[in-house]
């Protein structure tokens, strides 16, 4: 299947060419959060207040693994606590302003990264990345 090991071949390429672009991105804000907190800020910012233990589940971590790690979060004031109001009983983590910034910061950086790649592309191969 030489089309195949061809196109995997180009898609591994493509993939380790954004994870250069991901991770530059992502340096000036590693000198405020780990990337592990990053990625929690991400997932607020995306889906919005959460309870804890979906976020540890979306993660791949156990429960108590995110309740310190949101305990660091809070007291940095990156997220807070806040009740849930569907439920008295259950408390949803969401994130602050101050995250949402941090996390819009890094997206904008990718985003210009990505422009500047498309745009030293040809019309014709940007229609085909696309497709």
């Amino acid at each position: 299947m030489p089309d195949l090991d061809d196109a995997a071949e180009q898609t591994l390429l493509a993939s380790r060419a954004l994870l250069g672009v991901v991770a530059r991105s992502i340096e000036p804000a590693l000198e405020e959060v780990s990337l592990p907190q990053f990625r929690v800020l991400v997932l607020l910012t995306a889906h919005g207040p959460l309870r804890s233990g979906a976020v540890a589940e979306r993660m791949g971590i156990h429960p108590s693994t995110f309740s310190r790690n949101a305990d660091r979060l809070v007291a940095a004031g990156w997220v807070r606590r806040v009740e849930d109001p569907e439920s008295r009983l259950s408390v949803l983590v969401e994130p602050t302003p101050r995250a949402r910034e941090l996390v819009a910061r890094v997206t904008a950086a990718r985003r210009e990264r990505i422009v500047e790649i498309l745009s030293a592309m040809a019309p014709q191969d940007r229609e085909r990345l696309t497709q």
